[in-house]
């Protein structure tokens, strides 16, 4: 495939997923970063001339891409904190059956995610070579934001756990050093054997704890999480919008207290995959 094509297969994908999931009346907007946003920022402003609706980025980068498409891009934390985006558009680098994506390639994992909970839904656009049917099958690791003065740790924590050669990410002018995140983080990148799907755990084909060399998507990334110096993990797995949106009303009560159990999700209610044929395919929750 030429460059040429899976750019087009980008953009079909970002089309059909517009198309299908953005409301001209909604009025906040998560933007994720990559150069498939690119094509859905473009979709957007065709499908809308709405002056009202706030968009707001995982990064640098794609604050850029909003400014320059002429529509109005708001800081994460200028959201009031009552408000959910209406949706949030992402790619990804990889993801499985389950809807668990890989991401972090591009360094902007903790914004993304920050902006994937907050979202009602979340969809993810990619080409074709994302679409795999387990996790760290094409993709070669996991992409983790950290502390810098806890790389040497973390690096020693990752190997305890399976990981059998993490790297500490560096610019692509080596001797410019580590990249660092808008955090003013580095990037720890961490290969695993592939990752398990609940329901491989469920048929017997791991423990997914790790005591046995396999771990389960979600296991893997609280197991990460929880390591001193870890800012965020690039797996996103769990809940999805739509599921989260049903337990958000739900409260409890801690100590005369009312709590809201839940925000948020993480997982998209669905992929659009632009092919190798020019079609768009659709893995949905």
């Amino acid at each position: 495939m030429t460059d040429t094509s899976i750019e087009s297969a980008k953009r079909a994908a970002a089309t059909q997923a517009v198309s299908e999931h953005f409301d001209p009346a909604a009025t906040h907007v998560g933007i994720g970063s990559g150069t498939t946003i690119v094509y859905v920022v473009e979709a957007i402003k065709n499908a809308s001339t709405n002056p009202h609706i706030r968009f707001v980025p995982t990064g640098y980068q794609s604050r850029q891409v909003i400014v320059e498409a002429g529509l109005t891009p708001i800081a994460f934390d200028s959201l009031p904190p009552d408000v959910m985006l209406d949706i949030a558009f992402d790619g990804a680098d990889e993801v499985d059956e389950e809807l668990n994506c890989i991401k972090g390639g591009g360094a902007c994992l903790f914004q993304e995610k920050l902006v994937a909970e907050r979202a009602r839904k979340f969809v993810c656009v990619a080409d074709y070579r994302k679409k795999q049917s387990r996790l760290l099958t094409f993709w070669p690791t996991i992409p983790i934001e950290v502390a810098p003065i806890a790389v040497p740790t973390v690096l020693h924590s990752l190997r305890s756990l399976g990981s059998s050669t993490p790297k500490l990410r560096t610019t692509l002018l080596a001797k410019s050093g580590p990249l660092k995140t808008d955090q003013d983080f580095f990037i720890i990148d961490a290969p695993f054997p592939p990752l398990l799907t609940t329901a491989d755990v469920a048929a017997g084909k791991g423990k997914g704890d790790g005591s046995d060399g396999t771990w389960e998507v979600g296991n893997l990334s609280q197991a990460i999480k929880r390591l001193t110096g870890v800012l965020e993990v690039g797996i996103f797995s769990g809940l999805n919008g739509v599921q989260a949106e049903g337990l958000r009303g739900e409260e409890g009560d801690v100590k005369g207290r009312d709590v809201t159990i839940i925000t948020g999700g993480q997982k998209p209610v669905a992929v659009y995959f632009g092919m190798q044929d020019g079609s768009v395919e659709v893995r949905k929750a």
